[in-house]
């Protein structure tokens, strides 16, 4: 939770990971709050009472809100779907605005690795910036996995993490001030 509030603010494409991997984390306890607390949550030892309860409430919030919304073996919950739209808007606003060409040669630049990856995905209904935390998550997870990545990914993966980083600085930029399209 603290680790989360502090993302959202200052990094949404660090918090939209962040949050995904919370997501995997609570299904590989099978969203049951009381091993997850017994197991993970016990770790905390260092947060006051306060804090402790606070953790635990966020937790638990999240599990109620992953069973509610029928996402216990996949998919993201609507609050991580919501930042997605978010940026997607944000990103149409951007594009359509002339005020912005690095950002676009940037989106352009991307858009050919967000394609092949289309493609590779089997042409899955959903925008490219989906498309593009879906790479940026699987490489996050190979590497905890400690499993090579080819120097082609390294490739596409600084270029799409370019792309990302861009429109969630924009987007902080935004929330502080709104940006003028």
């Amino acid at each position: 939770m603290f680790v989360a509030e502090k993302l959202r603010k200052s990094n949404i494409a660090e918090y939209l990971l962040y949050m995904w991997q919370v997501e995997d984390l609570l299904r590989g306890f099978h969203l049951d709050f009381e091993k997850f607390k017994a197991v993970y949550l016990s770790h905390y030892t260092n947060l006051s009472q306060d804090q402790c309860r606070q953790l635990n409430e966020w937790y638990e919030n999240l599990i109620q809100m992953m069973h509610s919304e029928g996402i216990t073996e996949q998919g993201h919950l609507q609050i991580n779907k919501n930042v997605i739209q978010n940026l997607n808007e944000l990103h149409t606003q951007l594009m359509n605005s002339s005020k912005f060409p690095y950002y676009r040669t940037t989106y352009f630049n991307t858009l050919p690795i967000i394609v092949e990856l289309r493609v590779k995905n089997g042409q899955k209904q959903e925008n490219e910036l989906e498309t593009c935390f879906e790479f940026l998550y699987g490489i996050m997870l190979l590497r905890i996995q400690q499993k090579p990545v080819s120097e082609y990914t390294e490739k596409a993966l600084k270029t799409v993490s370019t792309f990302v980083g861009m429109l969630s600085d924009y987007y902080k930029k935004d929330c502080e001030k709104p940006l003028e399209f």
